[in-house]
């Protein structure tokens, strides 16, 4: 089979087309024929180098996968050839505490795909059959690879983690990217007020159809006083930071009383600070997202089949090195509204 391996990460990655046996099954794993794979903002910060631990030595990256079941070990039996399937962000042991709870992305024994272990940007995808999700043969292949990344992501953040109600109001930042322009339509479907921030001017009226209810375009990342006004100083029960250490100060002041401040993304590395007594006066609880379980994969293609929710696919590309790397300008340079996807030849 064919594969994109990292040879080398920095800026720019070096990336190369390798050949690779077709994968011998154990009892328990699956072939999947990729058939779309999205291209995350961690997929750049690996190929940047920025992100090293546990990344598996010339990487096959790619955890965003999406494609038909090609063939199964002899003791499958979730799936069969032919099955539509998506996967989970990490091959989860399925015995450990944490998958016993439903916390498979954080598995004591887990393997990050595309990270730990090869991932889709490649012709085939070897798995074990816990890291699959199989959907319903409608659902396409460019939208289904976005079910566990962005879109369950944004579901565990807004309302596993966030605890987002019908009738409170949230702020969404970087709600232009691939997780905010999802974060924005999941945070509608519970019945939200939605806030969506973004740099880019020319993405308000597109996150106005996706469902905020105001746009704050803030080029310099002054969001904090402007979300304060539009809550009559109340703020946001729910604040959802996609950019990381350097919004946390604005995302903080537009927390509401007894808000939760779910940190999702880091773009560029660093850190905050927050004096101890803010945190404890205001009743605040400041909450991490990493990933998602199989059971909010499976919501999240609820709400996808039932069109509450639809996949913001910025472009497709091929899925050869030439598309990789167009990907990676894209996401480092353009920032466009949605995912990028690849798609094979």
């Amino acid at each position: 089979m064919r594969a994109i391996v990292l040879e080398s990460p920095g800026v720019p990655p070096r990336l190369a087309p390798h050949p690779f046996p077709r994968p011998t099954l154990g009892p328990h794993d699956v072939l999947v024929r990729v058939e779309a794979c999205g291209v995350c903002y961690h997929d750049v910060l690996v190929m940047q180098g920025v992100l090293r631990r546990g990344v598996k030595p010339q990487v096959v990256l790619g955890h965003e996968v999406a494609g038909t079941v090609e063939e199964v070990g002899q003791l499958v039996f979730s799936v069969t050839p032919g099955d539509k399937v998506v996967s989970l962000l990490t091959e989860p042991c399925g015995w450990c505490p944490r998958c016993t709870t439903g916390r498979e992305h954080r598995c004591l024994q887990g393997v990050g795909i595309g990270h730990g272990g090869d991932g889709g940007f490649a012709e085939y995808l070897k798995v074990h059959e816990r890291a699959l999700v199989r959907l319903p043969a409608s659902v396409d292949a460019v939208g289904a690879c976005l079910l566990a990344c962005p879109i369950g992501v944004a579901l565990h953040a807004l309302r596993d983690a966030g605890g987002l109600r019908a009738g409170e109001t949230v702020l969404i930042t970087a709600a232009g990217g691939g997780v905010g322009s999802h974060a924005v339509q999941v945070a509608r479907a519970l019945g939200a007020r939605v806030l969506a921030q973004t740099t880019s001017p020319h993405k308000e009226e597109a996150l106005r159809r996706l469902g905020a209810d105001q746009v704050l375009v803030t080029p310099d990342l002054a969001f904090g006083e402007m979300a304060l006004a539009l809550t009559e100083e109340e703020g946001c029960s729910v604040v959802v930071n996609l950019i990381g250490a350097r919004a946390f100060a604005e995302c903080w002041t537009a927390l509401a009383q007894f808000g939760r401040l779910v940190v999702v993304g880091e773009l560029e590395g660093g850190a905050f600070s927050l004096p101890t007594a803010e945190l404890i006066f205001k009743d605040a609880r400041i909450l991490g997202v990493s990933g998602v379980s199989r059971a909010q994969v499976v919501d999240a293609a609820r709400l996808l089949v039932g069109g509450r929710v639809r996949p913001v696919v910025a472009r497709t590309l091929p899925l050869t090195v030439e598309g990789v790397l167009e990907a990676y300008r894209l996401l480092t340079r353009e920032r466009p509204l949605g995912r990028v996807v690849l798609v094979p030849p």
